[in-house]
């Protein structure tokens, strides 16, 4: 037991330790919309950047180069929201846990027109830049990966929590679920033993009647 938790605590290390990042580039069409989901855990904070590649560096953006930009919640919050756009960021804080969507769509240009877009999400500890919180003396780099390892620690100490949780919900799930295939046998028990007194009342009338008992 001692060794499957500490297993479980490594491998939950390990995980908040890696990468939480989203980078990409992508293409998108002019008149179509691609969605982006991330799960986040509540109370963690979140920062998105995206932009448009220009695919002429020493000209101007072109005017077809425009996007519509919008950062729900599972349950439709509306947390960002940008028209027209060539380039932005946005941040939240999650209030809940689950699904939070970023949805690019290309306004409509003819001729179809293919925009190249790069986008970074990053959630968690990996929100911060720390780049600009680490100084130059010695004692303030200290300072900050104390910082650093203390964020870590809340996030290992909150994910915790969250999995316990998830636990006690399966736990209670299951419970339900046995309770209700108990109750579901005992009834098709009673069905099945119904029948069978239907059919031998049945059988038992008929031959009565044919004064065969």
């Amino acid at each position: 037991m001692d060794l499957h938790r500490s297993t479980t605590i490594t491998l939950l290390i390990l995980s908040i330790l890696s990468p939480a990042t989203l980078s990409m580039r992508y293409e998108l069409h002019s008149g179509h919309t691609k969605c982006i989901s991330e799960e986040i855990h509540v109370n963690a904070m979140s920062v998105g950047k995206y932009s448009i590649v220009n695919p002429h560096e020493d000209h101007p953006l072109p005017a077809s180069h425009k996007i519509t930009v919008k950062v729900t919640s599972p349950q439709g919050t509306v947390y960002h929201e940008a028209d027209g756009v060539s380039t932005g960021h946005f941040s939240l804080t999650a209030v809940e846990t689950g699904d939070y969507i970023t949805c690019f769509s290309a306004v409509d240009h003819k001729p179809e027109t293919v925009l190249t877009i790069d986008f970074d999400w990053r959630t968690g500890i990996h929100s911060k830049d720390w780049s600009n919180v680490a100084k130059l003396s010695q004692v303030e780099n200290i300072e900050s990966e104390v910082k650093k390892l203390l964020d870590t620690v809340t996030s290992i100490h909150d994910e915790m929590f969250y999995l316990r949780d998830r636990e006690e919900e399966m736990h209670e799930l299951n419970i339900s679920t046995n309770s209700k295939m108990a109750w579901l046998s005992f009834l098709s028990l009673g069905v099945c033993l119904s029948v069978a007194g239907l059919q031998f009342w049945h059988l038992k009338t008929f031959f009565q009647k044919k004064k065969l008992i």
